[in-house]
């Protein structure tokens, strides 16, 4: 039985307080980004080139060191993980403050490319560690709610950084972005470091138990000290990551469809920034900030919708079997619809669209992420779940500075209709695998 969201916050602080950092500091990750975009477009005089760069910076060093990350979450304390990475930030997010003309853009290049470095190793061990947190009942509802509260801030963090960087500069986005950080490292601090991995019971040990007598309460004075189990060297465990992935059919088959919907997803950087800073603002007179952080608003309520709605979906989805038909329906529609988006004569229209596609696309992956999750050992949950995520920020980040340089060649609704189409193949990625795979099992 899964628990509902009520159930699972009233009842575990733990998770209360990862849930609670993680929403003051993605709050100032989102002022962070739209000022930061807002502090390059000025500066570069709007070069879709520089907004590029900007992209890949933000995202290619979390792809890179997302393998990494999830390596070494799995061997040491990803408690300390969170911290340690959330104290780096705090002081990286203040080098934007540096950047004043386009001389200066290298600052902001290296200062989101470092914080996307650290980011990586904090979002592995958050999301490592967060199963652990859940348990297996509140996993779903635990899964549902760390995503969605993600996309409400980028809904809420988006409007509000894109209000902050209009009337009261872009100081004021860096700074809070700052701070931001240090309260989710207080807030994970609060969490005992033993609550963030599954205990090893005395069977898996590498020493059995050994009783003394027993005392008059009924319990035993003391056991022989326990030698822990001889771990394989860093990189053994990392390739025992890659290995886990291409031979396990389900890992293998989420990779594979996430990767896919990266090709047409990460344009939507270049999107939201195209449509909304530069085509809309110019053609219906919206400030250039205010109508990407429309987008990203829209966006983001879109997500958050679809995964509040997860819950209730996935008990429907259980009762008539049907994840798979579920999963291939979300993935198409929501592409079509983002494409047919970009076709639409207002900004308003086209945040129609965007927030219709983005709640398919949410609920979508809260089922899909879930059952991910569900499916990985705890001792390997960090390196799978962090090279699965790592391979699709890559091509995510790679996807997002082509996007940037077709610019060039073709307008920014034929970018976005491109973009809808290629998520929407992820789905017969889905379709084709679990086909073969059901195939496979009848012979």
């Amino acid at each position: 039985m899964n628990l509902t969201y009520t159930e699972l916050l009233k009842s575990n602080r733990n998770f209360r307080n990862l849930l609670w950092g993680q929403f003051v500091s993605e709050m100032g990750n989102w002022f962070n980004f739209i000022a930061g975009l807002g502090l390059v477009r000025v500066v570069s005089d709007a070069s879709p080139t520089a907004a590029g760069i900007l992209f890949v910076a933000r995202i290619i060093p979390f792809a890179v060191f997302s393998p990494i990350a999830g390596t070494f979450v799995d061997r040491f304390s990803r408690r300390q993980v969170m911290i340690w990475s959330d104290l780096a930030r705090m002081f990286i997010a203040l080098a934007f403050l540096l950047v004043s003309t386009a001389d200066d853009l290298w600052i902001a290049y290296l200062a989101m490319a470092s914080l996307s470095m650290f980011g990586a190793f904090f979002e592995g061990a958050k999301n490592a560690a967060a199963p652990n947190l859940t348990g297996k009942e509140g996993l779903l509802a635990g899964t549902a709610l760390l995503f969605s509260t993600r996309f409400l801030l980028m809904a809420i963090g988006s409007a509000l950084g894109g209000f902050a960087a209009t009337f009261f500069g872009y100081e004021i986005a860096f700074i809070i972005n700052a701070a931001s950080f240090g309260f989710s490292a207080f807030s994970v601090w609060l969490i005992p470091d033993e609550a963030t991995r599954a205990q090893l019971r005395p069977r898996e040990l590498a020493e059995p138990v050994i009783p003394a007598p027993i005392t008059p309460a009924g319990g035993f004075t003391q056991t022989a000290p326990l030698k822990p189990p001889r771990r394989e060297s860093f990189y053994s465990e990392l390739k025992e990551g890659f290995h886990y992935t291409v031979k396990n059919r389900f890992a293998l088959t989420i990779l594979l469809m996430n990767i896919i919907w990266a090709t047409g997803g990460g344009a939507i950087n270049v999107i939201f920034e195209r449509m909304g800073g530069v085509y809309f603002a110019d053609r219906e007179n919206w400030h250039p900030d205010l109508a990407v952080a429309i987008l990203w608003t829209a966006g983001g309520l879109g997500l958050t919708l679809g995964m509040l709605v997860a819950h209730r979906t996935e008990a429907a989805i259980d009762r008539n079997k049907s994840h798979s038909k579920f999963i291939v329906a979300t993935l198409v529609i929501h592409g079509i619809l983002f494409a047919v988006g970009g076709i639409m004569p207002t900004l308003l229209l086209f945040v129609v669209f965007v927030f219709i596609s983005r709640a398919l696309i949410g609920v979508e992956y809260a089922v899909q992420e879930t059952l991910f999750q569900r499916s990985l050992p705890d001792r390997i949950r960090g390196r799978i779940s962090t090279l699965d995520r790592g391979a699709e920020m890559l091509v995510f980040g790679l996807s997002s500075y082509l996007a940037s340089e077709l610019m060039f060649l073709i307008t920014p609704q034929t970018l976005t209709v491109i973009s809808g189409l290629l998520s929407a193949a992820a789905g017969l990625v889905w379709f084709f695998r679990e086909r073969n795979e059901a195939k496979w099992a009848k012979n």
